[in-house]
């Protein structure tokens, strides 16, 4: 029998030590100088303690390594395809087709690309029954591990619009569903984080946008891709991971689906930075990081330029590189649900889930996601979450380092924007208030920007 190191060592519970704290805090009051409270309403303790710590749920465990995933805009097939064989040899182990029309044709963009042992997601922005046959049709017959992303919800919350109506995107859907032997569904769950909700809002609103699929789509075989973008904020978000797993599952066993879900991570574009912009590298790691420990499936890491610069080799293979370095130097990749037994994560997941929960519930109770969003409440919601984070932003207590603190004066970026970096104003009619994503430098930025010579 395996010998536990700790009993090695007295017994000190958790009174004891806080006890000891008191004591070396000279009258200070413990929960004043020592608890804070994340905009979640979630007090941290300094230390957490296995006699306080009453876990109920088990996260299921995730034996499988994360996956390395290049992301590929389909604009020239040749030229996607060679830059898929190309990452592929450079260290990527699944790649992510964004298709820019439904006329793509799947057997050119798909020569010579390994199919068997390779998973392939196709990222499609329109709804076309005959474009998700023909990658079903390829898929069946070559053997093809292939997973469509599709997200008629996601499009509405990100654009306004449905991509035709409420009816007729769940009926094709619906059309689609009745024949795929692929999986299709994706969840779109990055926007929230993007756009400022805090990460209960962010855990409920997926879990409200996945069961709208479960209601109105008539036969759900196949297992869901869900997409989230991963912050800065360590622990939590290493909890955010997990306890997007949890509620999943949750979900799920009310509609008798008993295949888990699969997690795509990517680091959030809310606190990259156009000024100084090699910190974003520092940044995408800790956020990938987080994602390895929540237990993300796959990972597509963000490149350090990608808010300003056009797709680019050199940042792509800066970006692969980090997980690279994260799975086979680090080996983040060795230890599965490395976070259990972490008390301080352990007790974060809980809560997280069951705030999560409650808010879930309470949409549902006032009719539903898709409700709750043509009435703009949750739109409402969101833009007070990231309204908070903003000011705290603007006044210094939140910090980008080298934006908002310690900032280059001498750093010039007037000339080096191939794209443009700030939230594109495009006034139309739609049928809901769209929920724009938006970085919390833009404002800043733009001021800089008109002083440059």
């Amino acid at each position: 029998m395996a010998e536990n190191l700790f009993d090695a060592f007295d017994y000190v519970s958790s009174k004891q030590w806080k006890q000891q704290i008191q004591y070396e805090l000279k009258g200070a009051d413990y929960n004043e100088t020592l608890v804070w409270e994340s905009p979640e309403g979630i007090k941290v303790k300094p230390f957490y303690h296995a006699d306080e710590s009453e876990i109920n749920y088990t996260v299921a465990k995730n034996n499988r390594s994360f996956t390395i995933v290049q992301n590929i805009y389909v604009h020239d097939i040749a030229l996607s395809n060679k830059r898929a064989l190309d990452a592929l040899n450079r260290g990527a182990e699944s790649i992510r087709f964004t298709f820019e029309n439904e006329n793509t044709a799947i057997e050119s963009l798909m020569a010579n690309l390994p199919l068997e042992a390779t998973q392939y997601f196709f990222y499609l922005p329109f709804l076309s029954i005959d474009c998700v046959n023909n990658i079903n049709t390829f898929a069946s017959k070559n053997k093809a591990k292939i997973i469509i992303e599709l997200d008629p919800v996601g499009q509405l919350v990100k654009d306004g619009n449905w991509f035709e109506n409420l009816d007729k995107d769940f009926e094709k859907l619906n059309a689609v569903s009745a024949k795929a032997s692929i999986p299709f569904i994706s969840i779109n769950a990055g926007t929230y984080q993007n756009a400022g909700a805090n990460m209960v809002q962010q855990l409920a609103y997926t879990l409200a946008h996945i069961n709208e699929y479960f209601n109105r789509l008539q036969n759900i075989n196949q297992p869901i891709t869900i997409e989230m973008a991963v912050g800065s904020n360590y622990f939590f978000e290493i909890a955010k991971l997990r306890a997007l797993r949890i509620l999943f599952q949750t979900l799920a066993k009310e509609y008798n689906h008993e295949l888990d879900c699969q997690i795509i991570a990517t680091p959030t574009k809310r606190n990259k930075t156009l000024y100084d912009y090699n910190v974003n590298m520092l940044r995408t790691t800790t956020e990938c990081m987080s994602a390895i420990l929540g237990g993300a499936d796959a990972i597509a890491n963000l490149p350090y330029d990608a808010i300003y610069h056009k797709d680019n080799e050199f940042g792509d293979r800066i970006a692969r590189n980090q997980l690279l370095v994260l799975k086979h130097e680090s080996y983040f990749d060795k230890v599965g649900n490395a976070a259990d037994g972490a008390y301080y994560i352990e007790t974060l997941t809980q809560q997280l889930a069951d705030k999560a929960l409650l808010l879930f519930k309470e949409i549902e109770e006032k009719g539903g996601f898709i409700t709750q969003l043509i009435e703009g409440n949750i739109q409402k919601k969101i833009s007070e979450s990231a309204a908070k984070e903003q000011e705290l932003f603007d006044s210094g207590k939140e910090i980008l380092l080298g934006t908002n603190k310690y900032p280059n004066k001498n750093d010039k970026m007037k000339h080096d924007l191939e794209l443009y970096p700030f939230v594109k104003q495009n006034p139309r009619k739609t049928l809901i208030v769209p929920i724009i994503e938006k970085r919390l430098a833009e404002k800043l930025e733009q001021e800089r920007l008109t002083q440059e010579d």
